[in-house]
């Protein structure tokens, strides 16, 4: 597009005077069969049509050629890192002994879903092999993660070694530390606790049973991470919504052991076309079904002349026993945004409802405070929550049935999403009511799916380009050219042409290749970091 000082004319002069030369410079490196097959112009030609397009479809041809070129550069380039990461790093290697995870699953009040059996047998599988398992267990809300990792951690218990758990929030720590400290109670083993804002007495105490290998399973924050904090046999490391930390973050927790087995989990379900281009081929399991004994969750779209109706619905399920949600998007009113706020709504609704306990949770609340707050709801002493986006993950209250969203606008698809996985987590049935000023057909289409993995597909259509990836990390895996799901088809060539020259030439070191590597590595040098554990 033009700019200041830059007419379209001077532009397409300058483009003119260069292209050609370009054009001469590019080589051709893909195969005459595969361009046929997708009916694709060469390279030449392809940036030729981009830039001096005669149609619109023509340019779309080329576009579709330019983009096939960088999701292969990206498959090349994680591929080869994976590689890289684990040469030389043999694993542990260990031994199904069906003491501590056979006692789980006997203890376990429920079965295991089918999703889950399938992940454990990946799992198990990965870590008896010699090379070192570095896995993603990908699950929708409420769909069992944790009793998954759980097996894994036993897996490594019983074979003498030590397992880490560590948690993006103190909130998720302590939740995954009720859990399964509730889980292992018949075994009877207590999973340990180490987080940031502990007394120096008590870190020095719990660095002592992790340094003497009393202490076999630790669940944590990035407290984990610290110098002082060393392991007698670390094994297994697991990492929740993984996303959230850096790479030099895992890294770090994971250099702690001589190459632990690694397993990443993830809330946040991401179609398997975009895990491909995010993770390479990482090895990735899913867990779509939700165990039995959940109840639905129902979601409604309501505008803002409907929220009187709303809050009194909220207080007669509340007389009734139940429990609710209120999250808004910040935390204190300001005057450039005209937006609700947590604290000015959990003044109103404490004015509003005198009889009822109204708690509020947000970010920058004390860690106590916090803690007796979400101590209270979890008791049921407090009906209503109010709170900002930190209850997104990790929070398990089964009696809360109704979730109410102000300004959902404000919130990305998988994000609203994980709001509604906080309810439904009881028998009975829950609500997911969104209060908008206008109701926009991604909200529309929202409400109409709790598929976690159908809200990915709209939330990645709703990107479209660009960062589709949505992660912390995903700059050194941006897509500038490919547009998904467009271009799905693209990345599966992509994704099996790599694969097919790295199995021959896995560090691209062949001249034959140079070429190929010198590309991949100019656009996409931070790809090898992704796979960098330590």
């Amino acid at each position: 597009p033009a700019t200041a000082g830059l007419s379209h004319k001077v532009i397409r002069s300058l483009v003119d005077r260069h292209l050609d030369g370009m054009i001469g410079l590019a080589q051709e490196i893909l195969p005459k069969e595969l361009l046929n097959r997708f009916a694709l112009p060469t390279l030449p030609e392809a940036l030729r049509v981009v830039h001096r397009p005669a149609t619109v479809p023509e340019a779309e041809r080329g576009r579709r050629r330019l983009a096939l070129d960088e999701l292969l550069d990206l498959q090349l380039m994680l591929g080869r890192a994976r590689h890289l990461a684990k040469r030389g790093r043999a694993g542990v290697s260990f031994t199904v002994k069906k003491t501590l995870t056979t006692a789980l699953r006997e203890a376990l009040p429920w079965s295991l879903t089918a999703d889950q059996r399938q992940a454990l047998r990946e799992i198990t599988a990965d870590m008896t092999a010699p090379d070192r398992m570095h896995r993603l267990l990908m699950g929708d809300v409420g769909t069992g993660k944790t009793v998954v990792a759980l097996f894994a951690m036993l897996l490594a218990v019983e074979n003498e070694y030590q397992a880490a758990l560590m948690a993006p929030t103190e909130l998720l720590a302590e939740q995954h530390q009720a859990t399964l400290t509730r889980l292992l109670a018949p075994l009877g083993m207590m999973p340990e606790l180490l987080l940031g804002r502990l007394s120096a007495g008590d870190k020095a105490a719990v660095w002592g049973r992790l340094h003497s290998g009393e202490t076999p399973i630790v669940i944590g924050t990035h407290a984990l991470m610290q110098d002082r904090v060393t392991f007698r046999r670390l094994g297994l490391v697991v990492i929740d919504e993984q996303h959230r930390f850096g790479v030099e973050q895992r890294a770090a927790l994971i250099g702690k052991g001589s190459a632990p087995d690694v397993l990443l989990l993830t809330a946040t379900p991401i179609p398997r076309s975009l895990a491909l281009t995010r993770y390479g081929d990482l090895d990735v399991s899913v867990l779509r079904e939700k165990p039995p004994g959940r109840g639905e969750v129902k979601t409604a779209v309501r505008g803002g002349s409907q929220r009187e109706r709303v809050l009194a619905f909220v207080e007669r399920e509340c007389w009734a026993g139940r429990q609710a949600y209120v999250v808004l998007p910040v935390i204190e009113e300001t005057e450039k945004a005209d937006l609700r706020a947590a604290t000015t709504m959990a003044e109103s609704l404490k004015e509003r409802w005198p009889d009822l306990a109204v708690g509020l949770v947000h970010g920058k609340l004390k860690p106590d405070e916090r803690d007796r707050v979400m101590a209270d709801f979890r008791a049921g002493t407090v009906a209503v929550l109010v709170a900002t986006t930190v209850i997104e993950v990790g929070i398990d209250v089964p009696n809360a049935t109704i979730m109410l969203i102000e300004h959902p606008e404000r919130f990305g698809l998988a994000q609203l999403h994980q709001l509604r996985g906080r309810v439904g987590r009881g028998a009975g049935e829950s609500h997911c009511i969104l209060i908008a000023e206008r109701s926009a057909d991604r909200l529309k289409a929202f409400a109409a799916t709790n598929d976690g993995f159908k809200i990915a597909e709209l939330d990645l259509a709703e990107r479209k380009e660009g960062n589709v990836l949505g992660e912390q990390q995903s700059g050194a895996t941006e897509v500038r050219i490919a547009r998904f799901p467009d271009d799905t088809d693209l990345l599966g060539v992509a994704r099996e042409m790599a694969l097919a020259v790295l199995k021959e030439d896995p560090s691209l070191d062949r001249a034959s290749n140079a070429a190929l590597k010198a590309r991949a590595l100019l656009r996409y040098p931070k790809a090898e970091a992704l796979f960098r554990v330590g």
